[in-house]
């Protein structure tokens, strides 16, 4: 039997587990697990799905709307069907190190369609894994230009997830909303945050005890997107500006990974500007 994952989020009413168990029962599914969650504040529903059986996609999903209401939110898809995920990176190889060799250890259900960088330095790195690698420079073109350029590569792949794995570059308002909640990234966030150039430098002058990361959904507000996943490591004054670093890369690379595998599983639904995990 063919195994579905189903995420529902709709307006929170009377009865919902009961009516949407009901229609996997009339299609003769077989719930093998279900986790839901009611936001108050919002009034609103989310619900993920693991059925076993066959069924028609269209018509699964035309009646839980007929149940729910035109402006339910569904999405069903085959449990081990891969993802596409193009990658985005500048120069910093940690983060899609770590994700290429979870990659081959097949860790991630996913496939990597390409790597865009806006420099030349992790082509060889990249192209070690077998995975196609573009570079598209920046040099002397207008944001706006770039982005054209990188939206014609990005299209040919068709892409569910676009990873910014270290890229080093603001996406523009009509870039973020063009690829709206495909676009994960990752970021340091110490206590206190230090925003702009050399953050580690300044975190090791204020004698910072946490450093941590966070991977978040992008939107036109830098780096202030629905966070799915964080953490922090204690620091103490023996530390050097190079042992904050390399903390810091191993906790942005473990945050990044585990932001990716709840994308790829269907757990992250999007609530405003937070995320619900399920």
């Amino acid at each position: 039997m063919t195994e579905y994952i189903i995420k529902i989020q709709s307006e929170d009413q009377i009865g919902l587990v009961y009516r949407i168990t009901k229609i996997m029962f009339d299609n003769n599914l077989n719930v093998i697990d279900t986790t839901e969650f009611v936001d108050t504040d919002s009034k609103l529903f989310f619900m993920r799905l693991v059925v076993s059986g066959e069924i028609e996609v269209s018509d699964l999903n035309k009646s839980l709307e007929d149940e729910l209401g035109s402006e339910v939110k569904v999405l069903i898809r085959k449990k081990n069907e891969r993802k596409n995920v193009v990658i985005m990176v500048t120069k910093e190889i940690h983060c899609i190190g770590d994700i290429l060799i979870r990659h081959l250890s097949d860790e991630l259900n996913i496939n990597i369609c390409a790597v865009i960088g806006n420099h030349d330095n992790l082509r060889s790195f990249v192209e070690k894994f077998g995975l196609k690698y573009h570079t598209i420079s920046h040099e002397g073109l207008s944001r706006e230009e770039h982005e054209e350029k990188i939206q014609e590569t990005l299209d040919s792949y068709n892409p569910d997830i676009i990873v910014l794995a270290k890229y080093m570059r603001i996406l523009s308002e009509e870039f973020v909303n063009k690829y709206n909640e495909k676009i994960l990234n990752i970021h340091h966030s110490f206590l206190p945050a230090f925003i702009g150039a050399n953050p580690y430098h300044r975190a090791h002058q204020r004698g910072v005890k946490l450093i941590g990361a966070t991977a978040h959904i992008v939107t036109k507000s830098l780096d202030e997107g629905p966070i799915i996943t964080q953490n922090v490591e204690p620091v103490d004054h023996n530390l050097s500006i190079d042992d904050l670093i390399l903390l810091g890369k191993d906790v942005e690379k473990i945050v990044l990974a585990k932001a990716l595998n709840l994308i790829i599983d269907d757990r992250v639904f999007v609530n405003s500007n937070k995320t619900i995990i399920l």
